[in-house]
Formats: C-alpha cells, sequence, structure tokens
C-alpha cells in the first residue's frame, strides 16, 4: 500500500518491516493487525487493517515519531 502525507510517500513495498503485531484471529470482526516500517529515509509509519469492528476497519497508513514507534515496539516487543 502507498499513501502520501505530507507531500512523503510511504510505501509497503519499498520500506523495511520492523515488526507485526495481530490481535484477534482470521475472520474475527474486532481483530486487526499492525505492521511498523521504517523508510531509507529512516521514517516510521504503521500499516494498520482490520475487521469491521476493530479501530482499523479499513486499511490505513499512519506516520509516527521516533518516540511513538520506539513506544510501539515496547508495547508489541
Amino acid at each position: 500500500m502507498k499513501k502520501i502525507i505530507c507531500k512523503v510517500e510511504y510505501d509497503t513495498d519499498t520500506a523495511h518491516l520492523v515488526k507485526q503485531a495481530i490481535y484477534g484471529v482470521f475472520g474475527d470482526p474486532a481483530g486487526y493487525e499492525e505492521r511498523l516500517y521504517q523508510t531509507d529515509g529512516g521514517k516510521y509509519f504503521l500499516y494498520v487493517n482490520g475487521g469491521e469492528n476493530s479501530p482499523f476497519p479499513k486499511e490505513n497508513i499512519l506516520r509516527l515519531a521516533p518516540a511513538k514507534a520506539h513506544e510501539w515496539l515496547k508495547k508489541n516487543g
């Protein structure tokens, strides 16, 4: 998935996957996944996608400040 945020392109195909977290099981309407990526330029972003009752009912990309990315890693370590 690609998304441009504030004139910066975030692309799951070209960025490095740092860590993936899955909540729930396949087919669970409340289940979702989060994947933390880092670009070649050092920027972090989350790819999120989930069921209709999850926090992320549609796939999306959310940019993260480095401190937030490190927080996410601690939480999902």
